[in-house]
């Protein structure tokens, strides 16, 4: 079973780069609109799946709004990015990101990481950095800055979430804490505002179903996964987004994004595996 659950939840979080990137690219909604009913929508998901399993979940401290803020600028910068960016290309950034500030926050805690983990970190940053780099397949500088405070939003998230005793419940109280962030975004946006129905149907699917149940079921794998294993195969979700950009939106494959690619996610792959292997 969990083979199973991991596939699926590894699909959903690639699925939110394309929805995200097929709603924006074609006009279909704006940015701040996607943002809002995506988190709305998760949290009414959330709040629904929470409710069916109330009996099994342990009673939790209410936190502070750290870990909500975090959670709203990941999903602001995330939808403002996908205006410029590619499917592959933003999940590439977004996932690297995410890794590198995981990996920062753990030498700040006091982790030490051999010659190996830092030759890995050093090239997944060397990757990111080829990846933008000026040049005629470069992205829009301006979409990979959102992108990457995106992903240093979802790392920092990632962080402050480790160690929960309930960490669905954790995910879906910070969801519900995102919704006035969401409004105040949306009356910044107001003059700029639209939604077909189109846009709004797939923010509603990438809130509800590859976000909200998205976590459900990858918590349900984490349990029979180990934590390099958790690491390791979540390597697949910017290429899984990358070959759903180039098959069903057909967007270009690039060789700065295949080259790029091979770096960051190797250097990714090589820091996190030898971490892992020296921690046990």
């Amino acid at each position: 079973m969990t083979p199973l659950l991991t596939l699926l939840a590894l699909l959903a979080f690639a699925a939110n780069s394309l929805l995200c990137r097929l709603a924006l690219r074609n006009g279909a909604i704006d940015p701040a609109s996607f943002t809002g009913i995506r988190l709305f929508s998760g949290a009414v998901m959330l709040v629904i799946v929470g409710a069916g399993m109330a009996a099994r979940t342990e009673t939790r401290k209410p936190g502070g709004w750290y870990g909500a803020v975090m959670l709203f600028l990941y999903a602001a910068g995330f939808s403002l990015a996908y205006v410029s960016l590619s499917a592959g290309t933003g999940a590439l950034i977004l996932f690297g990101a995410v890794q590198v500030t995981m990996m920062v926050s753990a030498i700040r805690s006091g982790e030490r990481l051999g010659a190996a983990q830092w030759a890995g970190m050093a090239v997944a940053v060397a990757g990111l950095i080829y990846l933008v780099l000026p040049g005629l397949a470069a992205p829009s500088l301006a979409g990979a800055a959102l992108m990457a405070t995106a992903g240093i939003a979802w790392g920092l998230y990632s962080v402050n979430g480790r160690g929960a005793v309930d960490p669905l419940g954790q995910t879906r109280r910070n969801f519900v804490l995102t919704i006035p962030m969401a409004l105040l975004l949306l009356a910044a946006w107001l003059p700029k505002l639209s939604a077909t129905r189109e846009g709004i149907l797939l923010a509603v699917v990438s809130g509800a179903i590859t976000s909200g149940l998205g976590y459900v079921v990858w918590y349900r794998a984490l349990r029979g996964l180990s934590g390099v294993s958790a690491s390791l195969v979540q390597l697949s979700t910017p290429v899984l987004a990358a070959l759903g950009g180039i098959m069903l939106l057909s967007e270009p494959a690039t060789s700065r994004l295949m080259v790029s690619s091979v770096l960051v996610l190797g250097g990714i792959a090589l820091a996190v595996a030898t971490r892992r292997k020296e921690a046990t």
